[in-house]
């Protein structure tokens, strides 16, 4: 386009106006007008003054500004064809780009840990008294049941003597009751032996009756018919009546023969219960002595269990109590054959960590104080709840520490595999464009970006699993992908495998 304005004398001067041409035209006009020297201001034949730059020291790239400021609603004028082409023209956004690739994934976490004894003891005293003799300093290793410290506490052992004499004493008297039991017992048999002689003497009683009584009556009849004399009468009434008073008597004493043998069974069975009492008393006096006894076996303060003593609070000639104030351990025994790594996982982590079993994570862990080295293991157990205050989950990690090389309190770095993902696909965490719409990747699709939507799976460094959205055929936009937007031709630089 040419800018030009109309000298014409004939016609009443207007505005300076745009005459649609190419810009091509337009520069080429102006550079060859210069270039020939045309002198601003001068008429040419047709009667026109022809504008250019005096100086001629206005480059090309300001004449094209002057274009684009100068524009305004007339500016529609401009061939939309010609400005498309310009924009053609103009370099495309290089980005690189790849194909997804099957990885295998893996997360892990790497945190401060601390070395624990798997199991400490506090020990204590359950008896008072003077500490006769500590067997056992800091450092030393122990094994369970082995004597550590001894308290002398006299009055322990006579107790110990003094309930041994009553458990005796109980025993004898058991022993008295079972006697009395065997006493009650021929006592029973005598009585009721004793109640069937009486038994049959009430059996002879009545029939001596019955036959007095008949010979009586036959007698009584004789006499009526005056075949013998009252005499004989008398005298077989008589006898009748004494055969009458034998059985009255016999009768009287197997009454009394009952109430022996009844005699006899209550003093069996209160034979009987004397010697469960005697058992009981028995009982109670071996419990008291096996109290009194194990009170005296607190005199000797034992190892729990194998380990080595880490703290000892205690001398020769001490006095101790067995008293719930006494807060200070006399020792402390450790047991480290395992020990446990103590870790603290945060809680956005905490959902991923496994213990126990076959699958539980592998862990690596490195001692700052020991070079050079590195222990292995697997999460033993969590505290499945996360701490209040510091909002993380505590983890152990069981270690075998045959070598005795870790010590409890080590400040130790704990590298746990949360997780493992094999042959998934992955792309770069920078291909990955967040926003609204979720996480999108920046397909190429015949030159131009196309955003697609994509589920994400594990993360592992400075890699994600993509589970769906996208194939292994598709291009992908590896970096800047924020930057680009849909639709925009791109050229391609292929990424280095």
């Amino acid at each position: 386009m040419t800018l030009e304005q109309d000298h014409n004398p004939t016609r009443q001067r207007g505005p300076w106006k745009w005459r649609p041409a190419t810009v091509t035209q337009t520069i080429c006009s102006l550079t060859l007008r210069v270039t020939n020297g045309t002198v601003p201001g001068k008429r040419d034949k047709a009667g026109r003054t022809r504008f250019s730059c005096s100086s001629l020291c206005l480059p090309t790239l300001l004449l094209s500004g002057l274009l684009v400021g100068c524009g305004d609603n007339r500016g529609k004028d401009i061939d939309v064809t010609q400005a498309a082409m310009l924009s053609n023209d103009a370099p495309l956004d290089r980005v690189t780009a790849g194909s997804p690739k099957r990885k295998t994934l893996e997360l892990y976490t790497t945190q401060p840990a601390t070395i624990r004894a798997f199991e400490e003891a506090a020990l204590y005293t359950r008896a008072s008294g003077y500490v006769s003799k500590v067997n056992v300093d800091i450092g030393d290793r122990v094994q369970a049941g082995q004597v550590l410290i001894e308290i002398d506490a006299p009055e322990l052992h006579d107790d110990v003597r003094r309930h041994e004499a009553l458990v005796a004493q109980a025993e004898a008297q058991l022993s008295q009751a079972e006697a009395a039991i065997v006493a009650a017992e021929a006592a029973t048999r005598t009585a009721q032996a004793r109640r069937v002689g009486v038994e049959a003497g009430l059996a002879r009683a009545a029939a001596d009756q019955q036959l007095r009584k008949a010979e009586y009556d036959r007698i009584r009849d004789l006499a009526g018919r005056g075949a013998v004399s009252e005499k004989l009468v008398d005298e077989s009434r008589n006898q009748f009546r004494a055969a009458e008073a034998a059985l009255a008597e016999a009768e009287a004493a197997i009454e009394s023969a009952r109430a022996v043998v009844e005699e006899a069974e209550a003093n069996r069975r209160k034979a009987e219960s004397d010697r469960i009492a005697a058992e009981a008393n028995v009982q109670v006096a071996a419990a008291e002595r096996e109290r009194t006894r194990t009170m005296a076996d607190f005199t000797k303060v034992a190892a729990p269990f194998d380990g080595v003593i880490t703290r000892r609070k205690v001398d020769t000639g001490h006095l101790v109590y067995a008293t719930a104030e006494a807060r200070q351990p006399l020792l402390v025994v450790a047991h480290d054959d395992v020990v446990r790594v103590v870790v603290d996982v945060p809680e956005t982590e905490a959902e991923w960590v496994t213990a126990g079993g076959d699958e539980a994570d592998p862990a690596v862990i490195t001692i700052e104080g020991i070079e050079g080295r590195s222990f292995t293991g697997r999460v033993a157990r969590t505290a499945w709840s996360l701490d209040p205050a510091s909002r993380s989950l505590r983890t152990e990690i069981d270690i075998a520490n045959d070598e005795r090389s870790l010590r409890a309190g080590m400040y130790a770095t704990a590298r746990i595999r949360l997780q493992r993902r094999e042959d998934v696909v992955a792309l770069p965490v920078t291909a990955i464009v967040d926003g609204d719409e979720g996480p999108r990747c920046c397909v190429v699709v015949d030159g131009k970006i196309e955003f697609r939507s994509v589920e994400l799976g594990l993360r592992s460094g400075g890699e994600v699993e993509i589970v769906s959205g996208i194939s292994e055929t598709d291009i992908v936009v590896l970096a800047r992908a924020a930057a680009l937007a849909d639709g925009q031709p791109v050229e391609v630089i292929t990424a280095e495998t």
